[in-house]
C-alpha cells in the first residue's frame, strides 16, 4: 500500500516588500517557469503523492492561469491528488472581531489552519517563494513515511545554513534555531531583519552566527498537530493579537518553539547543505532566475522542466 504524504504550499502571501504583482507567480525558469514548478518538481520526485495549494480568493483566477490548470493536468497523468484551500482575513475563532484597518490575514498558522479539512496524513509544509533544493524534499518525505499515530508528536523540519538564506538586497526573516547534540531541535527564535554582511549576517548591526541552523518554514507535520494549531488559534488572540492587532501573527516557528518549550513535541532537525534563494524583494529576481540557470547548466534540472 502507498502511503500518502502531502506537500503543502503557502500561495497566500500578499508580497508587500516585493513592490506590486504577485511574486510566488514571478517566471524565474528559462521556459517561464516559476520557483513553484521547481519545488512541485522535487516533491513528486521524492515521492509525494498529493499537492494542497494555500492561496487568496482574490489570486485565484491568476494562480489558475499561471500554475494551478497546468499542473492539475500533470498531477492527474501522474496519480498525484491536487486541492485547494483559502486563506482568508475574516476566518477567525467566533468571538473575534477582526479589526476594520486590518489588511493582512493571520500568519502561516492560518495558513496551515485553513487546509485542514484537506489533510489526513502526514504532510510537508513550504512557502511558494522560496527554492529549496532537492535534498530537504528526499529527507523530509523519507521521514514522513514512518509516521506512527503513536508518535503523533514526532515532527522534523529542513536545517538550512543561515549565510546560505540571505539576500542581498536586504533584511529577511528567519526562524534562528538551537539543535541539541542529538540532532533536535530544542529552540526556534523568529528574528526579523537579518541583514548579508562582510562577515555574514548581523541583526540592528549586532553580528550573529552565519553558520547558524535556520527554519525556512519547510516542516514535516502529522495530521495530529491541526487540532493543537486550532486551539492555539483561539489562545493567540486572547494573548498576543491584543497587544498588536493591525500587525500581529500567528507564526509556525513561534507556535512549535513554544511547543518544544512545554515539550509537547519533537522535532528532527534534517541538514541540509542545498543554497536557498528566492525573491523576497524585486531585485531579487534576475539573481533567481540566474540561479536556475546556472543548475540547469549542472544537469540539475532539464532546461524545460518536468514534473517527472
Amino acid at each position: 500500500m502507498i502511503k500518502r504524504t502531502t506537500l503543502l504550499i503557502m500561495a497566500a502571501g500578499i508580497g508587500s516588500r516585493f513592490g506590486g504583482g504577485i511574486k510566488q507567480l514571478e517566471p524565474v525558469g528559462l521556459h517561464n517557469e516559476i520557483i513553484m514548478d521547481y519545488s512541485i518538481h522535487d516533491a513528486i520526485e521524492a515521492g509525494f503523492n498529493k499537492i494542497v495549494f494555500i492561496i487568496r480568493k482574490d489570486i485565484e483566477a491568476d494562480f489558475q492561469e499561471m500554475i494551478g490548470n497546468r499542473m492539475e493536468a500533470l498531477c492527474e497523468k501522474l496519480g498525484v491528488e491536487v486541492g485547494y484551500a483559502f486563506q482568508d482575513l475574516n476566518d477567525v475563532p467566533e468571538e473575534v472581531t477582526v479589526p476594520a484597518d486590518r489588511k493582512k490575514p493571520w500568519g502561516t498558522g492560518q495558513a496551515v489552519l485553513a487546509a485542514k479539512e484537506l489533510i489526513h496524513e502526514p504532510f510537508m509544509v513550504i512557502n511558494a517563494d522560496d527554492y529549496y533544493g532537492k535534498e530537504a524534499f528526499t529527507k523530509i518525505h523519507e521521514f514522513l513515511t514512518q509516521y506512527d499515530p503513536e508518535k503523533s508528536t514526532e515532527f522534523c523540519m529542513a536545517g538550512f545554513i543561515l549565510k546560505n538564506t540571505l539576500s542581498d538586497n536586504g533584511g529577511v526573516t528567519r526562524g534562528i534555531c538551537t539543535v541539541g547534540e542529538d540532532g533536535s531541535l530544542t529552540d526556534v527564535i523568529e528574528t526579523s531583519d537579518i541583514e548579508k554582511t562582510a562577515n555574514g549576517a548581523a541583526v540592528n548591526g549586532v553580528e550573529i552566527d552565519a553558520d547558524s541552523y535556520v527554519s525556512m518554514n519547510m516542516w514535516g507535520l502529522t495530521p495530529e498537530f491541526l487540532p493543537v494549531l486550532e486551539k492555539g488559534f483561539v489562545e493567540f488572540f486572547k494573548k498576543d493579537q491584543p497587544e498588536n492587532p493591525l500587525k500581529a501573527e500567528y507564526l509556525l516557528p513561534i507556535i512549535i518553539g513554544q511547543l518544544l518549550r512545554e515539550n509537547k513535541v519533537s522535532v528532527k532537525v534534517l541538514e541540509t547543505a542545498d543554497k536557498w534563494f528566492g525573491v523576497t524583494y524585486k531585485e531579487d529576481k534576475e539573481a533567481v532566475v540566474q540561479s536556475f540557470k546556472k543548475l540547469i547548466e549542472q544537469g540539475v534540472y532539464k532546461e524545460e522542466l518536468s514534473v517527472i
